[in-house]
């Protein structure tokens, strides 16, 4: 079976969620938005989408379309409801220039002529975005038709799964504990965050700077079972119960075992005893995010902070475990170098992935996140023991 996954505003970064989460798949990336997967086992789009931070959508694809017999193609292939009202909505994806009015009128002329009562849902873009295709309810009573094109090649698919942005967003601004200056790390990378660390669900997760607790949250409702947070700040423990708790009364969450500590990163091994920890996911202090940043002051603050907390990582990760940790990408793209102590920086990608045209990796092989106008980026950093 074929799938397609719609990336989020980071390719790089999703291709990279996306091969961790289906390690024994083959994947492609045929633009800069749009990956395939090609797999002998199919699986539930809806559950996994909602586990996928970097992915806007994902669907089946069904055919390798003969541009004469689009309709034919559309009607055999798409399931077309013939109870109540049936929306249906087209994306083009591809840099070639496609009409989709003509294909859009000629689907809706024989619904009609079927007596279905039918809806074109439209957009000004020539994709439907995860929010018109949820409010319309595409993937449950409706179908969005998906048009890939590439290589002069036209694919014909249907979307399965939308990216849950009512309930991400919910979890992000709802939450009772939301502080600027511990972090505001959004829910959706902080699942890629997990995505990348290769641990199962039973297997022990620390966050060291928790904050608020976005890591630990998210990674309950993915399903992991054993979680640890720590911060140094009263205030950001506080803070991580009390989103916990939120979120076991919002959600179903069963079987998740947590502790939260008040304590420093570079003591934690004071707390935890060596090679106990299978997988660190964190976002450490970035400096300072408003204002003037000077440069090099922040980087003598911080390379010692992060040499010295990885020290300390050493000590409690057990042998080939990963730490995915954010580094601070300064204004005019400056890097911090701490010293990695024991571990290597692995690159996220597959080999088959790494020099395609879409992907952007630093020199070092780790991705940078961010968005036009931010001073202080995210470079996010893979480790292994």
């Amino acid at each position: 079976m074929k799938y397609f996954f719609i990336l989020g505003t980071n390719p790089t970064l999703s291709l990279a969620e996306i091969s961790n989460f289906f390690p024994k798949t083959k994947i492609s990336c045929i633009q800069k938005d749009v990956a395939i997967l090609e797999t002998d086992d199919a699986f539930d789009a809806q559950k996994t989408i909602k586990q996928l931070g970097g992915i806007i959508k994902i669907g089946q694809i069904n055919a390798v379309a003969d541009k004469n017999n689009l309709l034919g193609l559309i009607i055999k292939n798409l399931n077309i409801a013939s109870i109540g009202k049936f929306k249906f909505g087209f994306s083009y994806y591809g840099k070639e220039k496609f009409n989709i009015k003509p294909l859009a009128m000629e689907l809706k002329k024989y619904l009609r002529a079927k007596n279905i009562s039918c809806r074109w849902v439209t957009s000004k873009e020539k994709t439907l975005s995860s929010v018109v295709v949820g409010q319309n309810k595409l993937t449950s009573k409706g179908v969005e038709i998906v048009l890939i094109n590439t290589s002069n090649q036209l694919t014909l698919g249907q979307t399965l799964a939308v990216q849950p942005f009512k309930d991400l967003s919910f979890r992000d601004y709802n939450r009772p504990a939301r502080d600027s200056q511990s972090g505001m790390l959004p829910p959706k990378l902080a699942q890629i965050m997990l995505n990348l660390s290769h641990a199962s669900h039973d297997q022990t997760i620390l966050d060291p700077f928790c904050g608020s607790g976005t890591i630990i949250t998210e990674a309950m409702l993915m399903g992991y079972q054993n979680l640890i947070g720590a911060d140094i700040s009263k205030k950001a423990v506080e803070d991580t119960k009390a989103n916990i708790e939120w979120t076991k009364k919002n959600y179903p969450i069963f079987d998740a075992n947590y502790q939260v500590y008040k304590l420093s990163a570079t003591d934690i091994s004071k707390k935890l005893k060596p090679n106990f920890i299978d997988a660190i996911i964190t976002e450490p202090y970035l400096g300072p995010q408003r204002g003037k940043v000077d440069i090099d002051k922040t980087k003598k603050e911080l390379e010692p902070l992060y040499t010295k907390t990885l020290n300390e990582f050493a000590k409690i990760l057990k042998p080939k475990g990963r730490i995915i940790i954010i580094f601070p990408y300064l204004l005019n793209r400056h890097e911090i170098n701490p010293n990695l102590n024991k571990f290597k920086i692995i690159n996220p990608l597959p080999y088959t992935l790494q020099k395609n045209q879409f992907t952007k990796l630093t020199a070092r092989q780790t991705i940078v996140y961010g968005r036009p106008g931010q001073k202080v980026w995210r470079e996010i950093v893979v480790l292994e023991k």
